[in-house]
Formats: structure tokens, C-alpha cells, sequence
């Protein structure tokens, strides 16, 4: 895959997530994509498994959105820094920070993310 593209690949997962869609999130992953995601107890490989993390994740909100503050890419991989914001079912805002580092295929579709951030203190700004 072209490099110039990886960064659209990776803003549509971000857009995904803002959206609100699992399908659209998943479909930026391979068949056998995998995630590293902090406090999940193993990683979450396929689109099966990805899909219910998202749907687990959104769940507890009414609205999300995550901005690309800082994005690096070296040849098929790239890390962005993030903020989030949102808005719980129980009208409690969040903010969170992290780090997702991606490897891109070479059919433009995440084969590789790992994520730094912290879900528990979400979590509990969500709840209160």
C-alpha cells in the first residue's frame, strides 16, 4: 500500500469510533486483525472480538468523539497521540488521553493496533 494513504486508514478509524459504528470501525481492520488494548485480558483478534469490545465500549456512551492531535508514521506504521471527549448515558463528560500505534497491511487495513490509555480512570470519570 501506498504510504500517503496509511493516514486516511487510520482517520477513518478515529471517525469510526466518533460515528458510533462498530461495522465501519471493524471494516478498518483485516479479517484476522488484532488489538493490544489495555485491560482487555488477552488481545482481541478478528472482527468478531473487535466488534464486541467497540460495542462494549460505546455502550456506555451518548457521544464520543476522538481527535488525532499528533500523528507519526514510519513506512507501514503509524502512532497518534489522542484526546477523547464524551458524553456518558448518564450525562457525565469524559476526557482521555492515549496512544495507538497501527500496522497497516498491504491491502490498507489494520493488522496490528496497540493501544495506550487508561479505561479505568474513563471509567470512572464516567461514573462519577
Amino acid at each position: 500500500m501506498a504510504g500517503e494513504n496509511i493516514p486516511a486508514v487510520v482517520g477513518q478509524y478515529f471517525a469510526t469510533i466518533g460515528e458510533m459504528d462498530p461495522d465501519a470501525w471493524v471494516a478498518c481492520f483485516a479479517e484476522q486483525g488484532t488489538s493490544y488494548e489495555p485491560g482487555a485480558p488477552t488481545p482481541l483478534k478478528g472482527h468478531a472480538a473487535l466488534r464486541q469490545f467497540l460495542v462494549n465500549v460505546l455502550g456506555a456512551f451518548q457521544t464520543i468523539a476522538m481527535v488525532e492531535d499528533h500523528v507519526f508514521q514510519s513506512g507501514n506504521r503509524v502512532a497518534v497521540k489522542f484526546t477523547g471527549h464524551g458524553t456518558g448515558k448518564n450525562g457525565r463528560q469524559v476526557t482521555f488521553e492515549g496512544i495507538d500505534v497501527f500496522e497497516i497491511n498491504q491491502e490498507g487495513k489494520i493488522q496490528t493496533m496497540w493501544g495506550y490509555w487508561d479505561p479505568a480512570t474513563m471509567m470512572a470519570q464516567l461514573q462519577g
